[in-house]
């Protein structure tokens, strides 16, 4: 078996280096999955005579945008954050072992981990930057999981897995737990699916747990910020059930199919509004307050064309008859 994996491995660590990102080797592999899911996915929801969910121009920004961040991730794990990791590895406090009795430990620290940085971007103007792209899609299926930013790469998201590595955890081990949570990520992305059982919604990340953290519904705002497990939000009080109907989307929702507007909007914003003139101390203020954070006697600036979307919320709306395989707005 070792032999059939070798000359892989060795065209790997001849493109990678030695420090192989064996992150998005998996994510990449994932990818005809992927791709046959969503084709599923469509057919499945046509019959169903819920096509609209499929805009193909958002579709195919979403697979731009993934194709984007694959291949700049990539790019920056062989360039530098393969080197940050090895280094601090290097001054590990232990030498975590990683069998079948620890993988599972590691995984959820993982997941632990995952959920902070998960909130961090959204309430982080400097992380939201790069985060926005996946959550300016206005309709969810499969293909909404790829919409991610290139600028992830560039925003240092990856410091929050370092306490893992410096902790024992090789790095490959960390990053392929971080592949498999991602890849598992991709199949909540969609409405063909409604509730699984009552137990299953509690303990894990479901699609109707995922819709909720898309939505602009202003109860479903910064929610279900899980990966796999959702135990993490009800823990810190940031679970929200899927009730009402989800509207998806931002609040200030940027109207472009631009690939390269949608990866930098936020970030040009961002930016714009640091060099607008006040106190320092104020202006420094936009990269690390929440993204809704306003400072006196400032507008925010919108570089490019967006739309406020202010959803009402209904006070008290009855919960919908979910069943597993049924359309989430049957």
């Amino acid at each position: 078996m070792n032999e059939f994996f070798q000359p892989a491995t060795q065209w790997l660590m001849a493109t990678m280096g030695p420090d192989i990102d064996w992150k998005q080797v998996f994510l990449i592999g994932m990818t005809p999955i992927f791709l046959l899911a969503f084709m599923i996915e469509y057919v499945v929801q046509k019959n169903r005579g819920h096509g609209s969910q499929f805009y193909w121009k958002e579709i195919f920004a979403n697979l731009m945008l993934g194709a984007s961040y694959q291949i700049f991730e990539a790019v920056m794990w062989v360039l530098v954050t393969g080197s940050i990791f090895m280094w601090v590895y290097q001054y590990r406090l232990f030498d975590v072992p990683v069998d079948g009795w620890t993988i599972l430990p590691i995984f959820v620290a993982m997941e632990f981990s995952y959920y902070w940085l998960h909130r961090t971007m959204h309430r982080v103007r400097w992380f939201w930057a790069a985060h926005v792209p996946h959550h300016s899609g206005e309709v969810m299926n499969f293909t909404n999981a790829m919409r991610q930013s290139l600028l992830n790469a560039f925003t240092g998201n990856f410091i929050f897995f370092l306490p893992l590595v410096w902790l024992g955890v090789p790095p490959a081990v960390v990053m392929f737990c971080y592949a498999v949570d991602l890849a598992y990520q991709y199949f909540v992305h969609t409405e063909s699916i409604g509730k699984f059982p009552a137990w299953f919604e509690y303990i894990f990340d479901t699609p109707s747990n995922h819709r909720v953290h898309h939505g602009r519904n202003p109860q479903y705002i910064d929610k279900n910020y899980g990966g796999v497990l959702i135990i993490f939000d009800r823990m810190f009080g940031t679970y929200e059930a899927e009730v009402e109907k989800v509207e998806y989307g931002t609040t200030e929702q940027i109207r472009s199919y631009n690939v390269i507007i949608l990866n930098i909007h936020e970030l040009v914003d961002m930016v714009r509004d640091v060099m607008a003139k006040g106190s320092l101390s104020q202006r420094l203020k936009h990269l690390y307050m929440p993204p809704d954070w306003t400072r006196p006697d400032h507008t925010p600036i919108r570089t490019w064309k967006t739309e406020h979307r202010e959803v009402k919320q209904v006070k008290s709306s009855p919960k919908p008859n979910h069943s597993p395989l049924k359309s989430a707005s049957a």
